[in-house]
């Protein structure tokens, strides 16, 4: 039996036992629940508030934008989780077995991908009767929802792993989320980009979130409302291309940082974080 295809099917499954685990845990569950909660309260106050004289709702606009932000953020959930194995010994006993690393890397996208549907659905149901001026009667809407959002995980989860391999502990990750929420301000997820500076623009187009959030708009909203993009344009081809570079960039360097993490990896490394998270906690 080909040990590659062993590992993958092993990784599929283990993938699939944790988010099970984490659908029918209570802890797990408040937090597949409370952002996009919290999102839909954000986005049903702003869907009577009107963007200029575009005849758009700041709400309209930015619901699938926040659909776009979600799947960015998935390379944070996945950094994080690749972070707190790596403390607890989760990833020495995955080295120890063959292709270990390879079925726990394929477990943990499984992981991630199925939670972030399951996020993304709690929002955006509900959000489609509370926001007018949506289009969802529409295959290609669907269609295009489908692909922007399978090319969004794959550009953002190799990202994610390799920012895993980076930060040593739990508690490092913090750093992560200053320049993530600084992205996030000025990628046009809750108000056009075309509001902002032009440089702040050309900035923004260099990262998957304004990407993302722009082929979510341009699946859920009328071609009219291309008007406040960049360019009065979906530009598909842009964030095919912009996507498909992240996702290389992801895959090419995640396998190597993943290899020269674990080779470092080691019993009495994992025993000195373990023994630092004990002081921090005062114990």
């Amino acid at each position: 039996m080909n040990p590659t295809a062993t590992a993958l099917r092993a990784g599929v499954r283990r993938g699939v036992i944790e988010l099970r685990q984490s659908l029918t845990n209570g802890a797990d569950l408040w937090n597949h629940a409370f952002w996009p909660v919290l999102m839909l309260v954000v986005t049903y106050f702003l869907r009577d508030v009107s963007f200029g004289r575009t005849g758009f709702t700041v709400g309209a606009l930015a619901l699938p934008g926040i659909l776009g932000m979600n799947a960015a953020m998935a390379m944070v959930t996945m950094s994080q989780l690749l972070t707190a194995d790596r403390e607890d010994g989760t990833l020495l006993r995955a080295k120890a077995t063959p292709n270990g690393m390879l079925g726990y890397l394929v477990g943990k996208i499984v992981h991630v991908s199925g939670g972030l549907v399951v996020d993304l659905a709690i929002f955006l149901v509900p959000g489609l009767f509370l926001v007018p001026g949506l289009v969802t009667g529409s295959p290609d809407a669907w269609l295009t929802l489908a692909w922007v959002l399978a090319l969004g995980m794959v550009a953002a989860l190799p990202v994610g792993a390799v920012l895993g391999s980076v930060f040593s502990s739990a508690r490092a990750q913090g750093l992560l989320m200053l320049p993530i929420l600084g992205m996030i301000a000025i990628s046009g997820i809750f108000y056009p980009v075309t509001a902002l500076p032009g440089w702040v623009q050309w900035v923004a187009q260099v990262f998957p979130v304004y990407w993302l959030g722009l082929g979510m708009r341009s699946a859920l909203l009328p071609d009219a409302a291309a008007a406040v993009e960049i360019g009065e344009s979906w530009r598909h081809l842009e964030t095919v291309g912009v996507l498909t570079a992240w996702a290389v960039l992801g895959l090419v360097l995640a396998p190597i940082v993943l290899r020269r993490m674990a080779r470092r990896e080691s019993g009495s490394s994992v025993a000195r974080r373990r023994e630092k998270s004990l002081q921090r906690a005062g114990m």
